[in-house]
């Protein structure tokens, strides 16, 4: 049953900083400073006396070249004093710090939990160095030697997924082109394109079936999640009763082996631990049917096939008909599910920590009808948001709604 205002966990606030390649003005605290004041602002709120604790979401202590960060930002966003959790999990990690704040909440042991993630992926350290950093999410000792970069798990994958359901490399490609065209619409976006499934198959090559155009981008940037209960929001947050209010519906977490090896042969080319998880978060949320119920979605699109693995795997559409889907346009704008109205990680970019965090601000302001007219999900109602870290080893998957 969907909850009452009353006996919810509500978004109280949402803030974030521009995605982009390179902040050479700002820091990582800076940053989440900037998106914590947009939060506060969004909520209402004059200063942050009145919330109980801090989830403090960011992937890396190199890109960010600061050990024991969490309580450095907690300090900045004025929560000294007050418990703070840092939470890590990859590409999931921003996501897994909002489930983190609303378990909290819902045991009791807080009634408002800010959460704010940063992370200065952009050029904070050199090419190089990047992707060895980014290369440690897989099982270090076993798999990276093997393959180096996280392209070449990924192009198995998808290869496999061409194999046994004919996708090809053009329908995977029509996403690239649909995402970094949305992202033309965000303004806080890294880099919106107009560019064509020709461009993405001409572009230089990374792993094949895979081009540079099919592969997300790594961004400076921060966002921010304020949850609190109906109550808090009633006594502290004075913006709250001037729309209507949006609560996290469900909220699901899954893990699967590390090592591709070692996964069933049958479940290859899927993300067993997204399945899970969607399933876990439909089920608190009283989603029986994906496609009919949810109106926008936010994916994790590390790689183009990545979001046409995980149409299936969040059952937006048949096993195998994700390829078919992407090139009939079925999740595009005006289609049945809009997937990634913002860019997603190849338009709006991929600061890691605060990925899953800027995904909640965008299905959150899509929800209240807040974002740009040219993006916006007409009657929107019911958004999901999904990331994963390594191949897919840990996914998270939560629903965000209109409630009343």
């Amino acid at each position: 049953m969907t909850p009452s205002a009353d006996n919810a966990v509500l978004v109280a606030g949402v803030g974030m900083t521009p995605f982009v390649g390179f902040r050479n003005d700002a820091s990582v605290r800076d940053m989440v400073a900037e998106a914590t004041r947009a939060a506060f602002i969004d909520a209402g709120l004059g200063s942050s006396s009145t919330i109980d604790m801090g989830v403090a979401a960011y992937e890396s202590d190199h890109f960010n070249r600061q050990m024991s960060l969490g309580q450095v930002l907690s300090d900045t966003v004025g929560l000294t004093g007050k418990p703070v959790i840092r939470v890590e999990g990859g590409g999931a990690t921003g996501a897994l710090a909002i489930r983190t704040a609303l378990m909290a909440i819902r045991s009791g042991e807080a009634r408002s939990v800010l959460v704010f993630g940063g992370e200065t992926n952009g050029r904070s350290v050199d090419r190089s160095t990047a992707i060895e950093l980014l290369s440690m999410s897989a099982d270090f000792e076993w798999e990276t030697p093997v393959f180096g970069t996280f392209a070449a798990p990924y192009a198995l994958m998808i290869t496999e997924h061409m194999r046994r359901y004919g996708t090809t490399a053009e329908q995977f490609a029509e996403i690239a082109v649909k995402n970094r065209r949305m992202a033309l619409d965000n303004p806080l976006a890294h880099r919106g394109m107009s560019i064509t499934v020709e461009d993405v198959r001409s572009s230089a090559p990374l792993s094949d079936p895979y081009r540079l155009f099919d592969a997300s981008l790594l961004s400076d940037g921060a966002a921010a999640v304020l949850l609190a209960t109906g109550d808090w929001a009633e006594r502290h947050s004075p913006t709250s009763s001037d729309r209507p209010p949006v609560a996290i519906l469900g909220s699901g977490s899954a893990t699967d082996r590390p090592r591709l090896s070692d996964r069933p042969e049958q479940m290859f080319p899927h993300f067993a631990a997204k399945r899970e998880a969607s399933t876990r978060a439909y089920r608190e949320a009283g989603i029986d049917d994906p496609p009919g119920q949810i109106d926008l979605a936010e994916v994790y699109d590390s790689f183009s096939g990545a979001e046409l693995q995980a149409y299936e795997d969040l059952g937006l559409c048949p096993v195998g008909d994700g390829g078919q889907a992407a090139a009939e346009g079925r999740f595009d704008q005006g289609g049945q599910v809009v997937v990634n109205p913002s860019g997603g990680l190849m338009g709006r970019g991929s600061a890691v920590g605060a990925t899953g965090i800027a995904q909640a601000v965008e299905v959150v302001s899509q929800l209240r009808g807040e974002v740009t007219a040219a993006r916006q999900v007409p009657g929107a109602r019911i958004g999901i948001t999904d990331t994963h870290a390594g191949v897919g080893s840990l996914s998270v998957v939560n629903v965000f709604g209109m409630v009343g």
